[in-house]
């Protein structure tokens, strides 16, 4: 008699999806860590694309790469106006983070500029790399108990994956030392959601 097969193994999802919190108030305090981190997130993706096109604006022969990053800022700040009133609404504090994710966004979004345009679309492939995937783990999270929320999610992200497409088009992989780069700049952008969210 043959013996018996082992299970076959069960795949990890794509994202995971955190498990809703016990206790009175965990929704609300989910909901204030999603608000935080987005609000963070919008914030610093401002401050990039503005110090980019600090650098490039009036220099000879780049004046479409200032335009695009001028207006991938104003799509920004139309997400960030809207996490602006979401918080004042609901009396849920921005992290205390945002001097330093200012400072870090202005040094990096002037540095991959000066490194040149094709380290600007790295920067900015990478960086919308790491949110598109942020916003559709919030977005398979929310979409049953607060579906308004998540669709807006979805109308932002939507727009976040233009920006990486439009920076790969443009050569962001064709950077200097792309890999390390691109690789250096998620894991920050990592680093600073985890914080936002519970700082």
């Amino acid at each position: 008699m043959p013996a018996p097969r082992a299970p076959e193994p069960v795949a990890e999802p794509a994202h995971k999806t955190p498990l809703p919190r016990p206790g009175v108030g965990a929704s609300r305090r989910r909901r204030a860590e999603i608000l935080r981190v987005d609000h963070a997130g919008e914030y610093a993706a401002v401050h990039i694309y503005r110090a980019q096109r600090a650098v490039f604006e009036g220099r000879a022969g780049k004046d479409a790469i200032a335009a695009d990053l001028e207006e991938m800022r104003g799509q920004e700040a139309v997400h960030l106006a809207r996490f602006d009133a979401l918080l004042n609404a609901e009396r849920v504090r921005p992290t205390v983070m945002t001097p330093v994710w200012r400072l870090a966004a202005l040094a990096l979004g002037a540095g991959t500029a000066l490194m040149g345009e094709k380290a600007a679309h790295a920067c900015t492939e990478a960086v919308e790399d790491v949110i598109e995937k942020h916003y559709a783990e919030q977005i398979a999270e929310l979409q049953d108990r607060d579906p308004a929320l998540a669709a807006e999610l979805s109308r932002f992200r939507d727009e976040e994956m233009a920006h990486h497409d439009h920076a790969v088009e443009h050569g962001s992989r064709e950077a200097p030392g792309y890999g390390l780069l691109s690789a250096v700049i998620k894991a920050g952008c990592r680093a600073a959601i985890k914080v936002s969210e519970r700082v």
